[in-house]
């Protein structure tokens, strides 16, 4: 028998106003997430990624379409009757509960017998790797420790999806980094679906089963983290994941680009008309000028530590970036012309 999504978002629609101002903040969206996924929501400030995670948790109601968990319809449900639990980028712990009596709080308002609380709390705890401080108050906790207690407070009362909205965005880099390491762990670990809400590209790539990447209310592509980054469908998603250099141009016949300069490029699967070329700064590569398919001037070299990131002028004045991963390759002098390679498995065309 086949598992049923865990969660199924059917044709969800959503504004806020009334009449002339209202505003459309999702706009017939429709996904299905599995069971024991880890699936992200990416997106801009506004986009709507985060009116959706509060209409699956119940905090919100659908102007129109269905939520359903495991097959059930909750889009009416109250969310205290729905089986998610939610963590917040405001922890919201109870300050004068400790450590145990935060993750605890849930089950005793479920009136569940004292001794599976304790359990459950233990259980939590441990998972969060949380158990020596089971006695604390948030206030002797850093941030990152109140996340952990924050996650084992949602996990505690066994949830069917985890709702995480921004959770790690307080924290500093290097605690996020590795906080993400031990978030995809920890839902390995719990085996539920982690559903998880973010504005941050590497967080979305680094945790992901699949990714949904979203814009005004719609969700422009949705697969997994290599698929969003190496093969984006949309202009807008490719800009918006990571670095990468977009070059205006006009589809010819044949299979053929013509750049602004005059340049004719071949490339796969080129639609007619005006459309955009695509190409990751670490696909691309540097060589003698005269070789390759484009000529640049180089304007600034800067050393990112693992790599060198070179800035390129190309000869209709837009910029083009090169991320070269060999150190021990020298870089040619500032201001030099060189040529550019640009391998035709790395070129990705899309439409305007």
């Amino acid at each position: 028998m086949t598992e049923s999504p865990a969660v199924a978002i059917d044709a969800v629609s959503k504004s806020f106003g009334r009449g002339a101002s209202a505003i459309t903040v999702l706009n017939d969206v429709s996904v299905m997430i599995a069971q024991r996924e880890f699936f992200t929501l990416l997106g801009p400030s506004g986009c709507g990624k985060t009116t959706l995670l509060r209409l699956i948790a119940g905090f919100e109601v659908t102007d129109s379409g269905r939520i359903l968990i495991e097959g059930q319809d909750v889009t009416l449900t109250p969310p205290f009757r729905r089986p998610v639990n939610t963590v917040f980028q405001n922890y919201a712990l109870f300050p004068h509960l400790t450590v145990a009596q935060n993750v605890g709080f849930a089950l005793e308002e479920q009136r569940l017998p004292a001794d599976r609380i304790r359990a459950r709390v233990g259980e939590a705890l441990e998972m969060v790797r949380m158990q020596s401080y089971a006695q604390r108050r948030p206030s002797e906790l850093s941030g990152g420790q109140q996340q952990r207690v924050a996650l084992a407070r949602a996990l505690a009362p066994r949830p069917k999806v985890l709702l995480l909205d921004e959770p790690l965005s307080a924290l500093d880099l290097k605690l996020r980094k590795e906080m993400q390491i031990e978030l995809k762990q920890l839902q390995a670990q719990a085996g539920i679906t982690f559903l998880f809400v973010t504005h941050d590209q590497e967080e979305a790539l680094t945790l992901s089963d699949r990714v949904a990447v979203m814009q005004g209310g719609r969700i422009l592509q949705m697969g997994p983290p290599r698929d969003i980054y190496e093969a984006p469908t949309h202009r807008f998603v490719a800009d918006f994941i990571g670095d990468i250099n977009l070059i205006e141009a006009e589809a010819l016949p044949a299979n053929a680009l013509r750049l602004g300069d005059g340049t004719v490029l071949s490339v796969p699967h080129a639609a007619l008309g005006k459309v955009t070329l695509a190409i990751r700064p670490e696909r691309a590569r540097i060589l003698a000028a005269g070789s390759g398919q484009l000529q640049a001037q180089l304007v600034h070299t800067a050393y990112l530590g693992t790599a060198l990131l070179h800035k390129l002028r190309l000869a209709d004045g837009s910029t083009f970036l090169i991320r070269q991963s060999d150190l021990g390759q020298s870089p040619p002098a500032t201001g030099a012309m060189v040529g550019l390679e640009l391998p035709t498995d790395s070129l990705r065309v899309l439409m305007q």
